[in-house]
């Protein structure tokens, strides 16, 4: 055969291959308002990035007229690409080939191309769109799996980890989304459960909708499973992008800086946000713009446990996580969710050299018997083991409340923030005034001629000597008092002066979180 003939081969061939399911089935796909796999990579990639790898991969499976059958590229497409210029490894399942189904061949795809990201040190993207596990491979579907949540867990803290739903994602299969780091979902398009509604009308007799059960929305706001929601597959890739900006490469680089822009004040004035009243809530994330390079915030998991803001941010062209209290929401309390968005956003900037600006504006942990019956207790541990932990620059600013065990566990001095700083507006307390006053001063209050009178009299009192700024700092546990126009001033010198930081722990194997 002569090199013009096996030339033409090929390109039968890769044409034959690339069409996936065929012509039916793509327009299937298309009339659901999904792309095609390869189309996804394309719009998600720089232009002409994407080199393909494993297009002539079979199936091996015999049973059940499996080896009748052709599947093209095993129904899941990878390779390589490059993102804002940097290289990606990434894998898209093809719904178009046997619903996207996972068998072994399938499988061995995927975790080929991880263990390509994990020694390249770039990043891994998924786009799962699969009925599942390909039930006529049996238990080696089932060790395809297992496979890839064993490589997921490697390679957490070492290379960023995307999972983008566009489609069906149940069974098994979940896990590796819930073991990566970034969580994308769209609206009518993704779908995200354990059990499917058939199975859960059988068993328990109760009928609900796929979207009602698992869609887009409700991991974004109910479950906490998602960190972006998007209305359409095109924002969905425009916020991969934007998260790419921010993240590093993997966890021996830091993110490209960016050229230093000021805020931009006509718009972020912290004097015109930031009200006198101190029972008037405020947004925080307007706060964080009045203070950013740019007045840029990009927020993580903005739709769930919204009483605490999470995203990154830049200063001095440099990315920096955020965390901080939403008055807006719940008054700021920590809480079951909030305290493990928190705490997980904090080990992920940790793992990768980002470092932390906390915000704090709380009157403490959210009080009852819902929440204390939910596991308070250990849920609101994983924030103060993460801050702890958190070897990174760690810088603090005290904005107004932060009271009792809400005081401590937003990065107080005392889990080893590099520099805590507290505006005059800062109250920090056992409790509230209110609390404390009835509590301090019960026998006076219970024994006044005006028992109302002689408690507005008490609160002011323990107003005047806890609920400010001046005895924390009197401690040493604030190291400065600042006016609000100076806020960003002395954070950006902190975040500058902490930047070749380094902290010893004792010799260990790893500790061990309050999962």
């Amino acid at each position: 055969m002569s090199l013009k003939s096996k030339t033409s081969d090929l390109r039968r061939r890769m044409s034959e291959a690339i069409k996936g399911g065929g012509d039916v089935a793509i327009e299937k796909q298309v009339s659901m308002g999904k792309m095609t796999a390869r189309d996804r990579i394309i719009a998600l990639l720089d232009d002409k990035s994407f080199f393909e790898y494993d297009l002539f991969v079979e199936h091996a499976a015999k049973d059940f007229d499996m080896d009748k059958k052709r599947l093209a590229g095993d129904g899941v497409i990878t390779g390589t690409g490059t993102i804002n210029g940097h290289p990606i490894c990434i894998y898209a399942q093809d719904f178009t080939v046997a619903g996207g189904s996972l068998g072994y061949m399938h499988a061995r795809k995927i975790t080929k191309i991880m263990d390509h990201a994990m020694r390249l040190k770039v990043p891994i993207i998924g786009i799962n769109d699969s009925g599942g596990a390909r039930i006529q491979e049996g238990v080696n579907s089932l060790a395809g799996y297992g496979e890839i949540f064993y490589r997921n867990t490697l390679a957490s803290g070492v290379i960023p980890q995307i999972s983008v739903i566009l489609g069906p994602c149940a069974g098994g299969a979940v896990y590796s989304p819930a073991l990566t780091d970034f969580v994308f979902v769209v609206e009518n398009i993704s779908k995200m459960f354990i059990t499917g509604p058939e199975v859960i009308k059988t068993v328990l007799g109760e009928e609900i909708s796929m979207e009602a059960l698992g869609g887009a929305r409700v991991h974004a706001e109910t479950t906490g499973n998602a960190h972006f929601f998007a209305t359409s597959e095109q924002e969905c890739f425009d916020q991969i992008k934007d998260l790419f900006t921010y993240i590093p490469w993997n966890n021996k680089k830091k993110a490209d800086p960016f050229p230093v822009k000021p805020p931009q004040t006509k718009n972020f004035k912290i004097q015109n946000i930031f009200p006198a009243d101190p029972t008037t809530p405020y947004d925080v994330r307007d706060i964080i713009r009045s203070v950013s390079d740019n007045s840029d915030f990009f927020e993580i998991q903005e739709l769930w446990a919204a009483n605490i803001v999470i995203g990154y941010a830049r200063f001095n062209g440099e990315t920096v996580g955020i965390v901080a209290n939403q008055p807006m929401v719940l008054a700021g309390v920590l809480d079951v969710d909030s305290s493990d968005k928190a705490a997980r956003f904090i080990r992920y900037c940790d793992a990768f050299n980002i470092p932390l600006l906390t915000l704090v504006d709380l009157p403490g942990y959210l009080p009852g018997v819902d929440q204390e019956h939910a596991g308070v207790i250990r849920h609101g541990a994983k924030l103060l083991y993460a801050f702890s932990e958190a070897t990174v620059p760690k810088i603090t600013l005290i904005l107004r409340k932060a009271y009792g065990g809400g005081y401590i566990a937003m990065c107080s001095s005392h889990l080893r923030a590099d520099f805590v700083f507290a505006w005059p507006t800062a109250e920090i307390a056992v409790m509230g005034p209110t609390g404390a006053a009835n509590i301090i001063f019960r026998k006076e209050i219970m024994t006044a001629e005006n028992p109302d009178a002689m408690r507005e009299k008490m609160v002011e009192e323990y107003k005047q000597k806890y609920a400010n700024p001046y005895v924390a700092a009197a401690y040493g546990y604030i190291d400065s008092v600042i006016e609000l126009k100076d806020t960003r001033k002395f954070i950006t010198h902190a975040l500058d002066i902490s930047e070749s930081k380094t902290v010893t722990h004792f010799d260990r194997k790893h500790g061990i979180p309050p999962f």
